[in-house]
């Protein structure tokens, strides 16, 4: 399983019953959460997030309405008794602000929080079955974005079949890294005569607050699912690239260039009171748009 859940979509502050910025990815075993504004704690509960599955938590930048409900979700992790370490990716100036408020409050976490402050590109990741890259995405100041891939997942051996052509189970495993077998009389057994082939390896892009930036492409190419924030319509295409933003139509113009499968758009700005030209003005330039709306879970 590799499935998306919605907690906050709107950008600024709460408004019009939507949430700052957060967001969960999860797998069959374990979850990560993108981002935390204020609340997020409080939509975990309301959808049935279970926290104690959360390992990592990635911060794409430091305006409070993608973190400001990271402290509170901590100290609850910890009153909670959670035993189980913690893994957080955020910009640099975030270990300081969370020293200062655990400090002054005198709290002692019950468990380890590991911080790994991002720096530069590349791999942040690289796990049994998941790798995480950052990527530099454009705003008024230090801002990245996510890219998760999932590992390609082994071949499945048809034991059956394996069986009629007396492969011992001692040579699976390198049947399932895709090598053919070679019997006792040289007869070549083709792998895919013994083998099943794994379901694909997905992938998910999150690009957080930005710019219209199509430097952005080659980084979020091809992914399954993209996330690209889209603070406003389209005919506010200057005050979006004043306040360091993308409209709806620049969002799905990256999509379109990067050939992504599905785009997702949020961040949407507190002016809008709903959100139904967001939609249609997306479609027009990438037809597989899907607004990011709290609570659904897109699965991947």
């Amino acid at each position: 399983m590799l499935a998306l859940t919605i907690l906050g979509n709107n950008s600024a502050i709460p408004a019009f019953d939507r949430n700052p910025t957060a967001q969960i990815l999860q797998t069959n075993e374990e979850s990560y959460l993108i981002d935390c504004g204020e609340g997020t704690q409080m939509q975990m509960s309301r959808y049935k997030i279970r926290r104690s599955k959360i390992s990592r938590i990635f911060i794409s930048h430091l305006h409070g309405d993608h973190y400001y409900g990271l402290i509170g979700l901590i100290t609850s992790m910890s009153l909670l008794g959670r035993t189980q370490d913690l893994h957080l990716h955020a910009p640099e100036a975030l270990e300081q602000i969370l020293k200062l408020q655990l400090d002054v409050a005198d709290t002692h976490l019950s468990f380890k929080l590991h911080f790994h402050p991002l720096k530069t590109e590349g791999i942040i990741v690289d796990d049994k079955k998941m790798i995480v890259e950052c990527f530099k995405v454009q705003h008024r100041i230090e801002c990245w974005g996510f890219l998760f891939r999932e590992k390609k997942n082994p071949r499945k051996v048809n034991a059956e079949r394996a069986a009629i052509y007396e492969i011992p189970a001692a040579f699976y495993d390198k049947l399932q890294q895709g090598q053919d077998y070679v019997n006792k009389k040289g007869t070549i057994v083709p792998n895919e005569e013994v083998t099943i082939a794994a379901a694909k390896a997905r992938s998910y892009a999150y690009c957080a607050d930005t710019i219209y930036d199509e430097s952005l492409v080659d980084k979020i190419k091809e992914v399954d699912l993209l996330y690209h924030e889209s603070t406003y319509l389209k005919h506010l295409h200057e005050r979006a690239a004043m306040r360091f933003h993308s409209t709806t139509q620049q969002a799905a113009s990256i999509a379109k260039l990067g050939n992504v499968k599905k785009l997702l758009i949020g961040h949407f700005s507190s002016k809008y009171e709903t959100l139904e030209e967001f939609l249609p003005e997306a479609c027009e330039v990438f037809e597989n748009t899907e607004l990011a709306l709290e609570g659904v879970c897109y699965k991947i």
